[in-house]
């Protein structure tokens, strides 16, 4: 993979996009979020139709420039070319990662889960860029039976895998508490709540970048 992740990987889930002005909504925010700097954004829509995921998609894209910011879409790796995303995040119970690999292209950005108090048993050979891990603590933003694995969790997994490979880790994590997970190994942390149930997204998104981009 040629792209250098950031330190912090923006998620913005459609649990927290308004139903009523949808459209110039997505457009403000993916525009203040690329003027801020971010250079990588997921968007996860579990619950949407096809045409509502791509509707989003479209506004997005128009406001996050190709080239200037890489736009993930979990789960539905068969709409990833169509709605000229970046790549794809995929799940247990989603495509596999070599269904998805296969889906988007060789170019293309393709993550999946790694696991949580242990590796998933062979996912590193998988054909995936990168393994988000967690949670690190509670969240509420995504539905989940796995137990909070915390900052010693990440650290065991760091070690596990060795120092080249791109582990995102999620779940609970604030700004004070974001330089804990990055010590313990996390490439980048992935973010949802804490950044898009800001009044300001993109000012906040931009303090966390000031705050971890040079660790």
């Amino acid at each position: 993979m040629r792209f250098a992740f950031p330190k912090v990987y923006p998620i913005l889930d459609s649990s927290l996009i308004p139903t009523a002005g949808r459209v110039e909504f997505l457009r403000r925010l993916g525009g203040e979020m690329t003027a801020a700097g971010a250079r990588l954004m997921e968007y996860r829509n579990k619950t949407g139709t096809v045409e509502q995921i791509m509707a989003d998609a479209a506004v997005l894209r128009a406001a996050m420039p190709a080239g200037q910011v890489k736009l993930i879409l979990d789960d539905r790796a068969e709409l990833v070319e169509r709605i000229g995303f970046d790549g794809v995040h995929v799940d247990a119970g989603d495509a596999s990662p070599a269904e998805a690999r296969r889906l988007v292209g060789p170019d293309r950005i393709v993550g999946t889960f790694g696991g949580n108090l242990e590796l998933i048993p062979g996912i590193l050979d998988e054909p995936a860029d990168y393994f988000a891990v967690g949670p690190v603590w509670a969240t509420v933003t995504k539905q989940t039976d796995l137990p909070s694995i915390g900052v010693e969790g990440v650290r065991r997994l760091r070690a596990k895998v060795g120092p080249d490979v791109v582990l995102t880790a999620a779940g609970g994590v604030r700004l004070e508490t974001a330089p804990l997970v990055l010590e313990a190994g996390a490439t980048a942390v992935a973010v949802v709540g804490a950044i898009f149930r800001a009044p300001d997204p993109a000012a906040e998104f931009r303090r966390w970048a000031s705050a971890l981009e040079s660790r």
